[in-house]
């Protein structure tokens, strides 16, 4: 994915300033609003008196997105990096959770939903009326989906039972430490061509050799190749000559050592150290291909093993795996209204979670629908794979300013588009 910093369009060549802070949290910076905050209405003045503030904002950050920590032109993918572009984005967000909070906002919540609702066999379910269901939300581990969803400690350990043996195939184990990779690799190539320094080229270097670890692991198991028939190595007789995963864990340890104080790639060195606990386990199982087919394949079972056995529900390695093994990436899910669940027959439930965009452009809203379906689709293979009671529906909720209200289906769910007004 292309990186590229903000065009002068939004503040003008002479103010552009290409400061670069890294992964940017939905919580870092809230709109201060003390009558928010406890919960107490505002005054319509208020927002009459706001409004042009989050209309400009609108305006400049135009196309603009926050994805699961970065901020990304939707029209053509890259991902942007500067500092005051993220204080705006920030801003803007908080800002137009204020307004959803409106009594106006909140009405036409209420009406869209009703008026969909009508015809159904159901009690119309609407979330965000509550300051807390507003909040922005960070999924990172299991133990956050399932305080949302009241999930017991029992279905929680039947929910790691059942996805371990899935997420700690080779394949997955492999394939997500090679996506953590290759994305502090494209990071560090773009540092490079911008300020090279010591830093960056030394863990350039790591994250290769870091590669060619994982390249130097993978085995074919197709019918057609003749890697099954591979032979041990008659001469080497001792396992201390061959490679095991605590090189790699080696590696890792000197890539966090060498990049923790660059503020820019703190979103891949907390994913290494994610990464550790489960490369930790697997210390002592040998990966060299040397050893022979059936050998590979014994200390592949080995590392599935042992991972299975020692990554609990609460694991953020796990949590990892996980997201890899349904989405194929693995940044942390990012939502800008939690919402919540809610009955609404009696065998049926309705989780609903919401985001804020800047633009009613079509590639835009579609852009929101993807990133809250894999948000609430999460939450659903939790929710069945614990074998929770009754059926859960998924509601997704995007605002705009200016917005034209309608309702979108993807997947089977739906999806509520909502202006925002004065």
């Amino acid at each position: 994915m292309a990186f590229r910093h903000m065009e002068k369009v939004i503040y003008g060549a002479k103010h552009l300033i290409p400061k670069r802070n890294g992964v940017l949290h939905l919580n870092a910076m809230l709109y201060h609003c003390s009558e928010e905050s406890r919960g107490e209405p505002l005054p319509q003045e208020w927002y009459k008196r706001e409004f042009p503030k989050l209309m400009k904002l609108t305006q400049l950050l135009k196309d603009v997105d926050l994805v699961d920590g970065r901020l990304v032109n939707i029209t053509d993918g890259s991902i942007i990096v500067n500092g005051r572009a993220e204080h705006k984005m920030v801003a803007f967000k908080s800002l137009a959770t204020v307004f959803v909070g409106s009594p106006l906002v909140q009405q036409t919540l209420w009406n869209n939903v009703v008026a969909w609702s009508g015809g159904r066999s159901c009690n119309p379910s609407v979330c965000f009326s509550k300051p807390n269901e507003r909040e922005p939300m960070i999924v990172k581990s299991l133990s956050i989906v399932g305080s949302i969803l009241n999930i017991t400690a029992q279905q929680r350990q039947t929910v790691r039972v059942k996805i371990c043996p899935q997420v700690t195939q080779h394949r997955i184990w492999t394939g997500t430490l090679e996506e953590v990779l290759n994305g502090l690799k494209s990071e560090l190539d773009c540092l490079d061509n911008q300020c090279p320094t010591k830093g960056t080229k030394i863990g350039q270097q790591i994250v290769c050799s870091c590669l060619k670890f994982l390249a130097d692991t993978s085995i074919s198991y197709d019918d057609d190749s003749a890697s099954w028939m591979r032979l041990s190595t008659a001469k080497i007789t001792e396992s201390s000559g061959l490679q095991k995963w605590e090189d790699l864990l080696e590696m890792f340890n000197d890539l966090i050592d060498c990049l923790k104080n660059d503020s820019e790639l703190l979103l891949y060195i907390t994913k290494l150290e994610v990464m550790k606990e489960g490369l930790s386990q697997i210390k002592d199982v040998l990966v060299d291909k040397s050893i022979g087919y059936k050998e590979v394949r014994h200390q592949e079972s080995l590392v599935q093993k042992k991972l299975s056995k020692t990554l609990g529900h609460s694991s953020k390695c796990l949590f990892t795996l996980l997201l890899y093994y349904l989405y194929g990436h693995v940044r942390d899910i990012e939502v800008d209204l939690c919402g919540g669940i809610s009955s609404i027959s009696k065998n049926s439930f309705c989780l609903c979670m919401g985001k804020i965009v800047t633009s009613d452009e079509e590639t835009m809203i579609w852009s929101g629908v993807k990133q809250l379906d894999r948000a609430l689709g999460l939450f659903k293979f939790v929710w069945e794979t614990a074998g929770m009671e009754g059926v859960l529906q998924l509601q997704g909720h995007i605002w705009c300013v200016g917005a034209v209200s309608r309702t979108l289906t993807y997947r089977g769910n739906t999806f509520f588009v909502h202006g925002i007004h004065v």
